[in-house]
């Protein structure tokens, strides 16, 4: 490989290594958590109203919200202590 071709291999990683940074930033942000949560109770109250068989709509739909923030909090520590014993 010449000079030049090396220029542009290299480009092409930082370019890549971008992207990666901006999909890693995504996956931890709490937007998209914040995001997912709000779905998440909307799709749980349009199904309890389909349903008709819920007492409570509005407070058991925060049942899964509340789950999947919780899952979110438990599994940065189970990935630390991953982390750590590898």
């Amino acid at each position: 490989m010449n000079n030049e071709e090396l220029e542009k291999e290299i480009e092409r990683i930082k370019e890549r290594n971008k992207r990666v940074e901006k999909d890693k930033a995504w996956e931890v942000s709490m937007t998209r958590r914040v995001c997912i949560m709000i779905l998440t109770y909307l799709v749980v109250i349009t199904y309890s109203f389909i349903i008709k068989k819920v007492n409570n709509i509005y407070l058991s739909s925060m049942v899964p919200v509340i789950g999947f923030f919780l899952s979110g909090l438990s599994l940065k520590l189970i990935r630390k202590l991953w982390e750590n014993r590898r």
